[in-house]
């Protein structure tokens, strides 16, 4: 498993998916805007809600909800899309809200733990532990150019 940055502190973004927080690197992190109306495209996986025009970049937005299996899905005033440039792209995803951003020493983060084939868990970095909270550090870059995602190898075509 990759360490995240040896020894130094790791700045992150966090945000809400159903009861649990999520980080991912600061630094993916293009901007945050109020989720807006996607333009579906047909044949999608449900997951990819579809795109948006973005100061004419043309955006896919994926919901995490969805990805991660959250359950019953509502978009409301707290709903949010993270707009992250990942390789050379961009790439908006939908989340219940943005809570802050933290700073991880070394020491607070631990290893994902192993669930063998019954979970994937080759998009956790880790677990952080902030005070009473435990946040689940995902790699963000991974799990979206994962061949599952199909996002980048469609839109390079």
């Amino acid at each position: 498993m990759e360490q995240i940055h040896d020894g130094v502190n790791q700045e992150l973004l966090v945000f809400t998916l159903g009861a649990e927080e999520y980080g991912i690197d600061i630094l993916k992190v293009q901007e945050i805007r109020g989720y807006d109306a996607v333009t579906a495209i047909a044949n999608a996986p449900s997951f990819i809600k579809g795109v948006i025009n973005l100061r004419g970049n043309i955006v896919p937005i994926v919901d995490l909800r969805i990805k991660f299996q959250l359950g019953n899905v509502t978009y409301d005033q707290f709903t949010v899309v993270i707009i992250l440039s990942l390789v050379g792209r961009t790439v908006g995803v939908v989340v219940d809200g943005v809570s802050d951003v933290v700073t991880l020493e070394q020491e607070q983060i631990r290893p994902a733990p192993e669930f063998g084939a019954v979970l994937d868990t080759s998009f956790m970095r880790g677990l952080g532990t902030l005070d009473e909270r435990m946040i689940i550090l995902l790699d963000i870059e991974k799990l979206m150019t994962s061949s599952e995602m199909a996002l980048f190898e469609e839109m390079a075509a």
